[in-house]
């Protein structure tokens, strides 16, 4: 039986961020994820938590301004700096909020910089970020991501994001696969999961197209959950789609799709 975890960036957003929480709890959800913390004090948070008895599963290091469309800054070879102080303050949220893992967002190639020199400092902030996390018990998570939502992000395949996992060489750094984008960009869902599944320390979804909920678009659910099932695959799995209407209302695809 799969693990979901309710993201809230993306459901309940007709309440206050931290009123979410209690509103996940109630929809049956023991487990949450988000994008980021940073924008709220580690206690709140930790509260709302631990008053609904949820576990926080995931949230992202920094991302550069994401207020201003920016999408991480982890292949910008200028902002390596910036990118360094990020894991620390991600790490400090990290512990407070007793998170496993952490994603790095690779963020949208920079025009004008060679792809082997964009590589080369994924690579580097990866192992950097990687040795960071493990000295505090974490796991690093790199997530392919489809380049018609956000064009040009530099990460964008599963096959891509393996390879530079084995260049980065650290045993704590997996892949975060989120099954919308990767139908977006490459299908091949089910082999795809059972091929990398070792490499695979996360998983999210949302059903294409719309990235709606799942069973409303051209995903075939009800098979990838019996699936993952099959292939051993113990995780979490993070809602992190859009509700059609109220997310309270677009719940009922658990009950669905898990007959």
């Amino acid at each position: 039986m799969p693990n979901f975890a309710a993201n809230l960036t993306m459901l309940f957003t007709e309440h206050p961020f931290l009123d979410r929480f209690e509103r996940a709890a109630k929809a049956g959800f023991t487990a949450v994820e988000f994008l980021f913390p940073y924008a709220y004090s580690a206690d709140d948070i930790k509260q709302r938590l631990d008053a609904q008895g949820l576990t926080l599963v995931l949230h992202n290091l920094p991302a550069g301004n994401w207020d201003a469309g920016e999408r991480g800054i982890a292949c910008h070879p200028d902002r390596v700096a910036e990118f360094r102080d990020g894991v620390a303050t991600a790490i400090t949220y990290a512990k407070a909020l007793g998170v496993g893992q952490l994603n790095c967002l690779a963020g949208q190639a920079p025009e004008g910089i060679a792809d082997n020199v964009l590589r080369e400092t994924l690579i580097e902030n990866l192992r950097y970020a990687a040795a960071q996390l493990k000295k505090a018990g974490l796991r690093l998570l790199i997530e392919p991501i489809n380049t018609f939502d956000i064009p040009g992000f530099y990460l964008n395949r599963t096959t891509q994001a393996v390879s530079i996992l084995v260049e980065v060489g650290a045993d704590n750094a997996f892949v975060q696969y989120d099954i919308y984008h990767a139908q977006r960009m490459e299908g091949e869902l089910a082999s795809t999961m059972q091929k990398y599944l070792p490499r695979i320390g996360h998983i999210q979804l949302a059903d294409n197209p719309g990235r709606n909920e799942p069973g409303s678009g051209e995903i075939n659910y009800a098979f990838l959950f019996a699936h993952l099932d099959r292939i051993g695959y113990t995780g979490w799995i993070g809602c992190e789609y859009k509700p059609a209407t109220t997310t309270e209302a677009g719940l009922g695809w658990r009950q669905q799709l898990l007959k």
